[in-house]
């Protein structure tokens, strides 16, 4: 018993630093924020995509099911990618890919026009 109250006391500090770095990260994320990007709180954010297509300007499609599913459809030659989605704070909307991908967006309104802002500085913005 004492060896397990030893285990568990080692281990808390290590979850608290993993924990804190995670938060370090997504605040140290500055999602190629332009002036005018005001983004959403978390209860506005799921109102606006559940249950919601996205059409880009390339015509690809994002569909936020309500039961947490996830697709885009890619206009080119119209291949489904299929995952599922969750809210996170700051207006950032994550999916876990069936094929294990996993990417992290953030969604903003810019002078009434919603946009994707991706973790790599890319900028989307939705009809």
């Amino acid at each position: 018993m004492r060896w397990m109250m030893i285990l568990v006391l080692a281990a808390a500090p290590v979850a608290a630093q993993d924990a804190a770095q995670d938060a370090a990260q997504d605040a140290a994320q500055d999602w190629a924020a332009r002036d005018g990007d005001m983004p959403f709180d978390e209860a506005t954010l799921v109102d606006r995509l559940t249950g919601e297509t996205l059409t880009f300007f390339d015509d690809g499609e994002s569909y936020y099911y309500p039961d947490g599913r996830y697709t885009y459809t890619y206009a080119d030659d119209g291949g489904t990618g299929y995952g599922y989605y969750r809210f996170k704070a700051d207006s950032v909307v994550c999916v876990d890919f069936v094929t294990g991908f996993s990417r992290c967006d953030r969604f903003v309104l810019n002078d009434d026009r919603l946009v994707v802002q991706t973790e790599r500085g890319e900028r989307f913005p939705v009809r």
